[in-house]
């Protein structure tokens, strides 16, 4: 106990916050892991501490917000809860969860820390680096779901080597200090190059955490056994709905798939969650408490991560599934709920922007950026274009940090200071999206004339004046709606 207590107190002193949330919540798990007399009063010590240290967190960075302090306390606060649920449920195993928490809070073997990381980056190039980076290793994929943002589908070929993804990781764990990686496909499960796959990237960097959005579908026993022994790697079950909306939009028996590797997980206690994509059809159900209830009490999912479908191509084609502005405001409402009330962990990637202080693209301070299977470096999974290639990188013997310092990654960050994300009060972070709440200042302050489409569809929004019309249209409307709620959520400040 003194020894967590310490090395909490140490991490607080580098005012490192991203390290000191991290530590507080893993530190938290180690010490309720083992039901005690005790365990009430160190889940509430530790509640507390987090808080304290979120609202210490908002004025050192200059956003005295209480409302932002609330909702990233709030989070941390749910997925420690909800974790201890499903492992006195017997679905997170406490082996697990003991090698987990192990493996994260012991010190370097070698190299730099990353706090030294983390300063010797900022000393250099002026802003802390990206926490984490996604990578879609892979586009091939045994479904073809409506709508996929990655127009994945059977028989797509685009893949990256294995010794290019390890590479990308290795200069993001020593140029960047980041700990955490996500990948995407395509189906990542499905990737493969030379007698590796996607576990073994969790094998090799067993000090980094690796959340994996999968359609979980086609991991077999083998995988199951890998994901525990690593203990660092969590896969992202992606459901639309119950049984009906899921298979309407990712084909007839894939629920059923599902839930049978769901009960794999839960019978070998991995962690595991769900991803949800929202769309105009499903989002009556998306404001039911039952849909939350189902998945992360019932079912046994310890985390919900909720996207909103992102059109691209002709507007005519791809606008309809998107939801609507009042569709929106009502899922930003329902998020406080499910997170205030219901005490549940669902990263809602739009109507959450506060846990993130906003947008979190163009690879800028604690946020991340995108690689694609074609090694296309793109500022956000949703911004489908890019100026660098990671192949012509590493041919010129740069790194992937090069790539962060282009005019189209800058321009992004530019504006989202000008935005306002870490602004007293802060800019709307309920609507936070660049290419998607503020289209018209995507096309005019961010996007450059050298950055290029990533495919058809791509080109496709790019061209369509329908498109730009209907997008900005959007983002209009859904700031008249949301700016009255946010400047109420910020009314308040904290005394620094």
């Amino acid at each position: 106990m003194n020894a967590v207590q310490d090395s909490i107190a140490g991490f607080k002193n580098t005012k490192l916050g991203v390290e000191v949330k991290k530590l507080m919540l893993l530190s938290g798990l180690k010490l309720v892991v083992n039901k005690n007399p005790m365990r009430k009063i160190l889940i509430n010590a530790v509640s507390n501490s987090i808080r304290n240290a979120m609202i210490e967190d908002e004025v050192t960075c200059g956003s005295h917000s209480p409302y932002v302090a609330k909702v990233e306390a709030q989070f941390l606060i749910n997925l420690l809860k909800q974790a201890i649920k499903n492992m006195d449920k017997g679905y997170l195993s406490k082996d697990y969860v003991e090698k987990f928490v192990n493996s994260f809070v012991k010190p370097p073997m070698k190299g730099e820390s990353v706090h030294e990381i983390v300063a010797g980056f900022k000393n250099k190039y002026g802003f802390e680096p990206p926490r984490f980076v996604t990578i879609s290793p892979t586009q091939n994929c045994n479904l073809k779901c409506t709508g996929c943002y990655a127009a994945s589908h059977p028989g797509a070929k685009a893949s990256m080597p294995y010794h290019v993804v390890k590479r990308l990781i290795q200069e993001m764990h020593d140029l960047a200090g980041s700990r955490f990686v996500v990948v995407s496909g395509g189906e990542p499960f499905m990737w493969k190059d030379g007698g590796k796959d996607v576990i073994s990237l969790a094998e090799e960097f067993d000090d980094m955490f690796f959340l994996v959005y999968t359609n979980g579908t086609v991991m077999d026993e083998g995988m199951m056994k890998r994901l525990k022994e690593t203990a660092n790697m969590t896969p992202a079950i992606s459901v639309e709905g119950y049984e009906g909306q899921t298979d309407k939009r990712r084909g007839k028996g894939v629920y059923g798939k599902i839930r049978d590797t769901m009960e794999q997980l839960k019978k070998h206690g991995i962690l595991f969650g769900v991803s949800v994509t929202a769309t105009r059809e499903n989002a009556d159900i998306l404001l039911e408490d039952g849909f939350y209830d189902y998945w992360l009490k019932d079912v046994g999912a310890t985390y919900m991560w909720m996207f909103h479908l992102m059109p691209i191509g002709r507007a005519k084609d791809t606008m309809g599934l998107m939801v609507t502005p009042e569709q929106r405001v009502n899922l930003t409402l329902k998020w406080e709920h499910i997170v205030f009330e219901k005490e549940y962990f669902v990263g809602d990637f739009w109507d959450a922007g506060t846990a993130s202080h906003g947008c979190m693209a163009y690879g800028r301070s604690g946020g991340y950026f995108y690689v694609d299977w074609n090694g296309n470096i793109m500022p956000c999974v949703f911004v489908p274009f890019y100026k660098d290639n990671i192949y012509e990188l590493y041919k010129t013997d740069k790194t992937i940090i090069d790539a962060l310092m282009s005019n189209f990654f800058i321009r992004g960050r530019r504006w989202q200071k000008e935005y306002g994300y870490l602004n007293d009060p802060p800019g709307n972070y309920f609507a936070p999206c660049s290419i998607r709440d503020n289209h018209k200042d995507f096309r005019e302050k961010i996007l450059t004339d050298d950055a290029k489409p990533e495919d058809e569809n791509a080109q496709l929004a790019l061209e369509d004046p329908e498109y730009f019309t209907k997008m900005v249209e959007f983002g209009v409307d859904l700031h008249k709606r949301t700016a009255p709620l946010w400047k109420d959520r910020t009314k308040d400040r904290i005394e620094g």
